[in-house]
Parts: C-alpha cells; structure tokens; sequence
C-alpha cells in the first residue's frame, strides 16, 4: 500500500433499513482501528423504504466526517457502484461490499498483499478451497449459481470461479478506467467489470472469503435471466469491440 493510503468502500443499498446500519457499524469500527484513511459511501439505489433516512441519522447522531449517502439516479446495483466510483471515490483503492456484510470488510486484510505483487483487481470467492461458507444458500440456489458461472466461464471469464460475489477491490487506476466503461448496470455488471478487466490487462487474483448468507436476499430468482441476458451482452460487446474504443 502506498504510504499515506485511503480506501473508499462503497455500499450500493437497495432497501436496506433493517440491517444497513449494523453493516456500516461494523465496517466503520474495524477501519477505524487501521493505519489508513478511508471513506464509507452509502449508494441508495432508489430504494423506496427508509435506508437513506435511518443512514443519515446515524450519521447525525455519531458525528462521523467520512461517510457519504447519495441517492444514485442510475438503476441497478451495477449502476449504483458505477456511481460511487464516479462521483465520489478518491480512494487509492476502491472497493465495493454488499450491504447485508455477508462478507466482512476485514477479510479485505487478504488482499493487500497481491496489490503489493502487482495485482490491480482483488476479488473475494466462496468457491476456491479454503472459502469459508457459512448458513449456505438453498439447494436450488447453489445449483443455480454453479450452472451460471460455468456457463460465465466458458463465455467471458476463463479461471474465475466465482465471478458474483460483492466483495472486490481495485487500484484507483484499474477501477475508474473499468467502471467508464461498463455497459451493464443490473446483477450481471460484474460479469462486465472482470471482463474489461481481463482486457485492458490489469491483473486479477481471486481469494478464498468467508461468506455468511444473511437471509432476506434482495436477489429475485429473475435476476439469473437478466444476467444471462447481460452475459450475451458482453460477449458480443467483447465481439465487436466495444469495450477497447
């Protein structure tokens, strides 16, 4: 890591009032205690329940200087991180996680020393060994989620077992020429950003995370349609070149 370094975390919420805060609590204490600036950016993704309310008040409450809610005006998870790194981040890395913390900010303690040997993509996995997995999905989800990232595999990604999981950490670098470049905003946006990726030769190491599922997913059995959708989309977007313009 750079000397005097800061990471910008970003949080893209949808609906989240119930267990956003408890997600923030954790991720603030656990940075605080670090010898590194940081900053919190709380996306809400248009959410239509209190998350931007309840986020503000503890912000109020706790005095804290280094969080950052904004309501994001593009849709989908994909276009709310897109938009954190866009508009806000100034973090010598940048990284996002999911709002429920299935996957805790301290696992990130892995990952530095691959930025260290070069790496400029870092990216948690539940499906290499030594991934610790925790209250695991229904079985049909599982099944789901392996066809699915075979199928990713064998379209865009070759090697990377676990394209999905919303915990991933970039050079300030890798992540603003990546994310102004992004096409898909929905579930399958990180399909996108480890394609791109990939083709603009800025080097990805996958590592084995703890990974708690939480329950209360927003994720709708729908959203493995769209995502097929958006991996055809890539394909033929890496087909035509799109993404080296």
């Amino acid at each position: 890591m750079p000397k005097q370094p800061k990471l910008s975390v970003i949080i893209p919420a949808y609906n989240e009032e119930k267990r956003i805060i408890s997600t923030l609590k954790a991720t603030d204490e656990y940075l605080a205690k670090q010898n590194f600036e940081y900053e919190i950016l709380i996306i809400d993704n248009g959410s239509n329940d209190s998350t931007q309310a309840v986020v503000k008040k503890f912000i109020t409450d706790s005095k804290v200087q280094h969080i950052i809610v904004d309501l994001a005006h593009e849709k989908g998870k994909g276009g709310a991180v897109a938009h954190g790194v866009r508009a806000h981040a100034k973090g010598d890395y940048i990284m996002f996680m999911d709002a429920d913390n299935a996957t805790p900010i301290s696992e990130i303690e892995k990952f530095w020393p691959y930025f260290e040997k070069g790496f400029s993509v870092v990216i948690g996995s539940r499906y290499l060994s030594g991934s610790n997995v925790t209250h695991k999905q229904p079985l049909y989800r599982i099944i789901l989620s392996r066809l699915s990232n075979l199928l990713i595999q064998t379209l865009a990604v070759p090697g990377i077992k676990d394209t999905q999981l919303g915990f991933k950490v970039f050079t300030c670098e890798a992540a603003k020429d990546i994310f102004s470049r992004i096409t898909v905003f929905g579930w399958g946006f990180d399909m996108e950003v480890l394609t791109i990726a990939r083709l603009h030769n800025f080097k990805i190491k996958e590592l084995p995370v703890l990974w708690r599922e939480q329950g209360g997913s927003h994720v709708p059995l729908k959203a493995y349609i769209e995502s097929l959708k958006d991996l055809l989309k890539i394909k033929l977007n890496v087909i035509f070149g799109l993404y080296k313009k």
